[in-house]
Formats: structure tokens, C-alpha cells, sequence
């Protein structure tokens, strides 16, 4: 799905994905996009952020809150291109954030990358038990003391590769170019933010975590020993 008032965009998006065999849906009011998305459950949404009827944060706000939609990659698209702006859209949820004017072929290599992702994690492993936490990378189940907490995509990846080599100090270099692709036009302080919304979903007291430690100068690593 692309999501983006201005049609000359939309139709170079259009006709760039398709050559690559995508099916693409087009919304040019932000006020129909999640109801377009519900009844379209699209494999990714392409998200200009300054839409009528309902911005882009707004817009992946609410997404992120909906069951059937909350895993579904995020690519903001837009003209907006401030560092702060960058911030929000990727505390909100957004798993990618590109700005106009951009590359045609660039885009499509984001799509690729996030659909190949996505259907790695379909794909992933067995249980992953930790004290209290429980990782389920079969079906993208996460659960903290018995409950079910919900993560974004990029949330569920940094966990996965921490989780699964305790005591390994992960960069936050290799992390970005592990997860976000190494040609991600953003700095470290995406891993921090993304980090810091995981721990507020997984530790008890996010001040002093439990699970993830930060590395100073480096980076971070799951605890070796199991919480008490």
C-alpha cells in the first residue's frame, strides 16, 4: 500500500514496484488509510507523513494499536526531513524512514528488504526461554511473567539477536546494519531509541534493567545469567 497525496509520486512508486510484481494500493487521504490497510492487510505501507484528513504519525499510531496490523513494516516517505521528525516517526512504530526527493530504485530495495525480514521472522526457530521471558520467533510471541507484549518489527529483531548470544556485546553499528540495512540513511541513536521502547516492554523497571545492558561506548548485550 502507498499512502501519499500527490499522484505523480504515487504513480513512480506505481509503477516501479509493479515491475518488480507487487499489487500495489493507493490512498491519497490519510483519513481512509487504516480502513484501506484493514480491509487490504498489505505486506507493507509506503507513508507520506503530511496526508489531509490524518498525518502519517497519526496514522502509524493507530496502526501499531490494531492486532492484525501492528507487525506490518512501516516505510515513511516524506518531504519532512528533520532529524527530530525522523525521532517521532521511528518512536512511533515506522520501521523505515526515507525522505523526498528520493530513488525510485532505492525504495524498491527497501520494500525488498522489508518483506525479506518479515518473512524470515515467519520463518524463525523454536522457543527461546529466559526467566521470565519467553521468545517465540515462530509466530512473533513475545511474553513477559505470563503476559503477551506487543513489539514492532524492529523491536522483535533486536531482541532476537541479542537474546540468542547471552554475554555477546552487539555494536550498535553492527545492529543498525544488521537490522536497518547497511545503507540506512540514519546514525545510532535509532538503535537507542528502538532499544529504549523494548525495554519498557520487557523489563520490569526499565531504569535498571534486567535483561538488556548497555555496554558504555559500545553498544549492548542480553544478561549471561538468568534475572531473579
Amino acid at each position: 500500500m502507498v499512502a501519499d497525496d500527490e499522484k505523480h509520486i504515487v504513480e513512480l512508486i506505481k509503477f516501479t514496484l509493479e515491475k518488480d510484481g507487487h499489487n500495489l494500493v493507493c490512498v491519497y487521504d490519510g483519513g481512509e488509510v487504516v480502513n484501506k490497510a484493514l480491509q487490504a492487510n498489505p505486506d507493507v505501507i509506503i507513508l507520506d507523513i503530511m496526508l489531509p484528513g490524518m498525518d502519517g504519525f497519526e496514522i502509524c499510531k493507530q496502526l501499531r494499536k490494531i492486532e492484525k496490523l501492528k507487525d506490518m513494516p512501516i516505510i515513511m516517505l516524506t518531504a519532512k526531513d528533520s532529524e527530530l521528525d525522523k525521532v517521532v516517526g521511528l518512536e512511533l512504530g515506522a520501521d523505515d524512514y526515507i525522505t523526498k526527493p528520493f530513488s525510485p530504485r532505492e525504495l524498491a530495495a527497501r520494500v525488498k528488504a522489508r518483506l525479506r525480514r518479515k518473512a524470515a521472522f515467519r520463518q524463525a526457530g523454536d522457543e527461546i526461554v529466559l526467566g521470565e521471558l519467553v521468545i517465540r520467533p515462530s509466530n512473533f510471541q513475545v511474553l513477559v511473567r505470563g503476559a503477551e507484549v506487543n513489539l514492532t518489527v524492529k523491536e522483535f529483531e533486536l531482541l532476537k539477536i541479542l537474546s540468542t548470544s547471552p554475554g555477546k556485546v552487539f555494536t550498535r553499528d553492527f545492529l543498525l546494519d544488521t537490522i536497518w540495512g547497511i545503507d540506512y540513511p540514519s546514525d545510532t541513536r535509532t538503535v537507542d531509541v528502538h532499544i529504549r521502547h523494548l525495554r519498557l516492554k520487557i523489563e520490569e523497571n526499565p531504569a535498571e534493567p534486567c535483561y538488556i545492558e548497555t555496554v558504555r561506548g559500545l553498544g549492548y548485550r542480553f544478561r549471561k545469567d538468568r534475572p531473579a
